[in-house]
């Protein structure tokens, strides 16, 4: 574990007891709309689309934001640049998936990614980007915090944007509630809770990461103290969760928070949740509070004496508060009343702005709550093959019926030669056949007729029992086609939904040359397929040229150039016909490759199975139903 070291105060910092910025916003007192989002990792622009779609007049945002400037790279460390460029919204799929790959060396990452890659931060400092509502904001675990002191020094001031820290709170008047916004940013990491790293006064952070000082919740203690109202409902937006972080759910008990909002976790589905509904009893929900106390009393011991050392008298102000939120553990049932937060706070964690949000819809002092969350895609369960059960088959609970044995063969009786067979002659030898085996056996469900003692069967050499297959092999699909019941062994991988088809007449081009004739939307291709064989004849050449979404897609079939060697090919989206049957003449009708007659492809099956079949060999591909 990293050695803990004491917080440092830097001269140009404001004094933590005077560092109290609290103003009260009335936005509407009749109605209004809060959008509540998390991790915009720097595509600020999308902020103002929110707010339109979702008819807001505010945004409270947390996790990260996205506060980078042009030098901020020069202060990133190789792994943190590497997982911002990996989750960053502004860099396209596939120049993302190629970045990030493991053999890509840092130093060639280091010399692709450009701060306009990873955030808006810059275009919104110059004014080429304005927010048209209200965003009030803390920040998340990748931030550089010497931007962040930049703001809380006033070096940079941006209308409509409010960061929002231990010493930043403020209170929107709307639908007739006032709420009041406590904001704690950085990540929860214990043993760096003393450590500030290249950060001033309170917060803390460096290598292109923050994270949350004891300090930092000490002070945030000191302002709730300050500006306590009760007539206000007081909201605690926070980067960690206190949903997992014992600290933090004390920290909300000290603030005497009404609702929480974090982030933090990265689902799919944002969460709504009391401590009620998610604990078992109020004995659980005091041993999370216990473990998040052990936890920080660890890293406590063993810096308590540095940090005694080395501060001076309004940290150690701070420093009570903060070791007083972790000493906040209510009383058992026996001992005392039961918590009220138990049941009355309430707490949202938020999925990542790309996949959901939450909106507070507040009117006549009532806040109402829509969240909506982009969620699973389930569709690769119908596409992709059912696992087979490793469970055995049960065994056969009939008992097996006794087989008669075989009659003695004259064996001086000559085998009869094969006859030549004939279409013509086929059906009245299968007639034939079926008489002879109706007089021979007897009846399916009669009575199989018992030999008379007298006769001995011909002896016959007992079976082998053949040895029982290893048990990895009862969970293995056979090797014929499916019927249903088992999976296929070998299934045909699921078509990429973002093709585009292309025919071209007399050429012949190359991968570049096709994604060149695409332009600008070229750096959406994630593959281009140029079938061989029977699928390009000499006269008709056919590609498959595939996308990473469905906005790329488009992009490719609006913007491409008009022609490709001087031809104009066909473009356009590629469906489960062209696969099979486009540039491809060896698939459509009878005489295709390798077939003859009827076929026996994948059309005449299906046309088998709907009770049709082709014409009798007369060439005219006509379809008729069959006999009945």
């Amino acid at each position: 574990m990293t050695s803990p070291r004491p917080p440092t105060t830097n001269s140009t910092a404001i004094p933590p007891a005077s560092r109290v910025d609290t103003q009260t916003s009335v936005l509407d007192t009749a109605h209004g709309r809060v959008v509540c989002i998390a991790d915009i990792r720097g595509r600020i622009s999308a902020l103002n689309d929110l707010a339109r779609e979702n008819q807001a007049i505010a945004i409270i945002h947390t996790g990260d934001f996205g506060f980078f400037e042009a030098n901020s790279l020069d202060r990133i460390n190789d792994r943190t640049l590497k997982h911002l460029t990996t989750y960053s919204p502004l860099i396209p799929g596939p120049q993302r998936a190629h970045l990030t790959k493991n053999e890509t060396p840092p130093a060639v990452l280091r010399q692709t990614v450009a701060v306009s890659m990873l955030s808006e931060f810059p275009l919104l400092v110059a004014g080429q980007i304005h927010l048209t509502v209200p965003v009030y904001t803390t920040w998340g675990a990748c931030e550089d915090v010497l931007v962040l002191e930049k703001i809380r020094l006033g070096t940079y001031s941006i209308p409509n944007l409010h960061v929002l820290d231990e010493a930043v709170t403020r209170c929107l008047d709307v639908g007739g509630v006032k709420l009041r916004l406590l904001a704690l940013g950085g990540a929860l990491v214990p043993h760096k809770m003393f450590d500030n790293g290249d950060g001033n006064a309170t917060i803390a952070g460096g290598q292109g990461t923050m994270w949350t000082t004891a300090l930092q919740i000490g002070q945030l203690v000191d302002t709730a103290q300050r500006v306590f109202d009760p007539t206000e409902t007081r909201l605690l937006v926070s980067h960690a969760s206190p949903g997992r972080e014992g600290i933090l759910a004390q920290l909300a008990l000290v603030l005497k928070a009404d609702l929480t909002i974090s982030a933090g976790l990265h689902f799919r589905y944002a969460t709504s949740y009391n401590e009620f509904s998610v604990q078992s009893d109020f004995e659980a929900f005091r041993q999370k509070l216990i473990s998040g106390k052990e936890q920080f009393d660890k890293v406590w011991d063993s810096v308590k004496t540095q940090v005694d050392a080395v501060i001076d008298e309004n940290q150690r102000v701070l420093l009570d508060k903060a070791l007083s939120v972790v000493e906040k553990i209510p009383p058992p049932l026996t001992a005392g009343g039961e918590e009220p937060s138990w049941k009355n706070c309430w707490n949202w964690n938020l999925c990542d702005a790309a996949y959901g949000a939450l909106v507070l819809d507040i009117k006549e002092g009532r806040v109402s709550a829509e969240l909506k969350s982009q969620g699973f895609n389930y569709a690769y369960r119908r596409i992709a093959p059912t696992p087979t059960s490793a469970v055995s088959p049960l065994p056969n609970q009939n008992p097996p019926k006794p087989v008669t044995p075989a009659p003695p063969v004259n064996k001086t009786a000559p085998a009869p030669e094969p006859e030549a067979t004939t279409p013509n002659d086929s059906k009245s030898k299968k007639k034939d056949k079926n008489k002879r085996d109706k007089t021979s056996s007897p009846a399916l469900g009669s009575p199989v007729p018992a030999l008379p003692k007298t006769a001995s069967p011909v002896p016959t050499k007992p079976p082998t029992p053949s040895p029982a297959p290893p048990a990895e092999d009862l969970i293995k699909s056979p090797a014929t086609e499916s019927s249903g019941i088992r999976t296929p062994q070998r299934p045909k991988p699921a078509r990429n939904p973002w093709t585009i088809f292309m025919r071209f007449n007399n050429i012949q081009p190359t991968e570049a040359e096709i994604r060149e004739f695409f332009l600008d939307a070229k750096s959406g291709i994630t593959r281009v397929t140029l079938p061989q064989g029977k699928f390009n004849t000499r006269a008709v050449k056919i590609a498959y040229v595939e996308f990473g979404d469905e906005e790329a897609m488009r992009a490719g079939l609006d913007k491409h150039a008009e022609k490709l060697k001087d031809t104009i090919p066909e473009v356009k989206q590629a469906t489960d016909k062209e696969s099979r049957q486009d540039g491809a003449p060896a698939h459509r009708g009878r005489g295709g490759s390798g077939g003859r007659g009827r076929g026996g492809g994948f059309a005449a099956r299906g046309l088998a199975a709907a009770g049709l079949t082709r014409g009798n060999g007369n060439g005219n591909g006509s379809v008729e139903r069959k006999a009945e």
